[in-house]
């Protein structure tokens, strides 16, 4: 996946001898969570739209300094670590950096998440099945093993959530019916969270709580 094509030069940077006139006129017009500051060319942070209603067009952005966020990437950068670092900081814009610490353009938000969905873990039909298990017993090659031991593929798979020691891991596997991968991760004691509705386990506690109800209701 080559993300540098989505390298973008429309975003402006800032010096931070300039005055906050045009950057408060950038992020009035645009939708921009952070824009770049630069000290003689090299990178010194973002202002960060959350700021906006701090600033006054007749001060330098020099007065900010404290305030400016640090985070960047680089060309080098693999896709997965741009995203990780876009949530992190809760942006939609990325700078990126060369080896010079200049800022050489920014990744949009936007156009990297459409790479992710253009993938075949989204592309390619198959089903989810999202799973969960104590974080000192993941192994991802079990899961693989788990996956590929029933005669289906696996697309895909990353953590999803990591809480109290249970992380939950979303897959993509090639397949329609999830019945025996789903059974066979429950034999190696692995919680099911969510899979397709064909799932025969969770079809027959269902149809064991209608009876259960009706009973009841006797």
């Amino acid at each position: 996946m080559n993300i540098q094509d989505k390298i973008i030069n429309t975003v402006p940077v800032f010096e931070v001898s300039e005055t906050l006139k045009d950057v408060i006129k950038f992020f009035e017009e645009t939708t921009f969570s952070h824009v770049g500051v630069t000290e003689n060319g090299t990178y010194l942070g973002l202002l960060s739209e959350n700021d906006l209603a701090c600033f006054e067009p007749k001060k330098k952005i020099d007065e900010f300094r404290l305030e400016m966020e640090s985070f960047f990437v680089t060309k080098e950068t693999a896709w997965l670590d741009v995203l990780e670092m876009f949530s992190r900081n809760e942006a939609n814009v990325l700078p990126v950096l060369d080896a010079d610490r200049l800022i050489i353009g920014y990744y949009d938000l936007e156009d990297v998440v459409d790479m992710f969905i253009d993938t075949p873990f989204f592309r390619e039909p198959g089903a989810i099945l999202v799973v969960s298990i104590g974080i000192k017993d993941y192994s991802f090659s079990e899961i693989a093993q788990i996956v590929e031991g029933n005669n289906a593929r696996l697309l895909g798979a990353f953590i999803t959530a990591s809480e109290n020691d249970i992380i939950e891991i979303t897959l993509k596997v090639g397949t329609q019916s999830l019945n025996e991968v789903a059974q066979t991760f429950r034999r190696y004691n692995y919680t099911i969270v969510y899979g397709n509705s064909d799932d025969q386990f969770l079809e027959d506690l269902k149809q064991r709580s209608d009876y259960l109800e009706k009973y009841l209701n006797v």
